[in-house]
């Protein structure tokens, strides 16, 4: 690990990697799937659905592969086999007496074992460390364009089932008795799920993409009671993260997805910590007074 960035000056911390036609791709696709990741991160903490984002982006991975030996897009595999995954645990929760909390670990398990199981089968010239911890620092022009599409209709879903969606994460069972169709949200909220984590699985793969649907939400929890702000709170720290994250993997020389979701833990520790209201030496404090 190199540690000349302790050394450099902030402006040439800053400038210099810009000289990179790749630093600034992988900057801005960053910075851009990160606000995606964090403004959905806020319905998926208040749902408690920290379980279900795991599953989702482990179970992406077969579909990567087959996606391949069909010559078709990565990202129309991944998202198949993603609601593929998520319609199967509400099959077996509905048919069986095994606990949903159980049945994701049954399922995301079992895809993520098919996809290894493909990967060794099938000849091609897949990286397996590329699916698995994501490549921002050479993703191809293409998969920009795709990335930015997925992220887009993330995004506009969630503008448009924005007060549904809300009243759904906090109360779904008051949500039913106006009349919403709950139903119909949670399909919907897990087909975005599924689509940001084929996002994240350009920036910081498979295995880390829950961090980023994760932690800026529960950061920004520990910040702030007021739905509006936690999504802007999270949708700050999640880009922040993502560009220090390529920042410090540029001038370190470490894993780039890695980088981006330690920089997002440290600001959960920080909120976690150090939050007006509900850090820990804040309420320690206010005991002690």
């Amino acid at each position: 690990m190199h540690l000349s960035f302790l050394s450099t000056s902030p402006y040439s911390f800053l400038v210099d990697p810009l000289s990179h036609e790749f630093m600034r791709r992988a900057l801005m696709i960053s910075s851009f799937v990160g606000g995606v990741c964090g403004l959905l991160s806020c319905y998926m903490t208040l749902k408690g659905w920290a379980l279900m984002g795991d599953a989702v982006s482990h179970a992406v991975m077969p579909g990567v592969v087959v996606a391949y030996a069909l010559g078709l897009p990565f990202s129309l595999g991944a998202f198949v086999f993603g609601v593929g995954s998520v319609a199967l645990i509400g099959f077996v929760k509905q048919k069986s007496r095994v606990k949903e909390d159980t049945v994701i670990g049954l399922v995301f398990t079992g895809f993520f074992a098919l996809g290894l199981v493909l990967v060794s089968k099938i000849k091609s010239n897949i990286d397996l460390m590329h699916i698995l911890f994501g490549s921002p620092l050479g993703i191809s022009d293409s998969d920009v364009r795709q990335t930015i599409f997925i992220c887009l209709i993330v995004v506009s879903v969630l503008i448009i089932f924005r007060r549904d969606l809300m009243l759904y994460c906090f109360d779904a069972t008051h949500a039913r008795s106006i009349g919403i169709n709950t139903a119909v949200l949670h399909y919907l909220l897990l087909s975005i799920l599924s689509l940001a984590a084929v996002a994240g699985l350009q920036t910081v793969g498979i295995i880390l993409v829950v961090a980023m649907l994760i932690t800026p939400g529960a950061t920004a929890y520990l910040l702030t009671d007021r739905f509006d702000r936690m999504t802007i709170l999270a949708v700050i720290s999640s880009v922040l993260s993502s560009v220090l994250g390529v920042y410090i993997s540029y001038w370190s020389d470490i894993e780039t997805g890695g980088s981006i979701v330690l920089v997002q833990t440290t600001l959960f520790l920080l909120a976690f910590l150090f939050a007006p209201r509900y850090g820990i030496l804040k309420l320690n404090n206010s005991t002690n007074t």
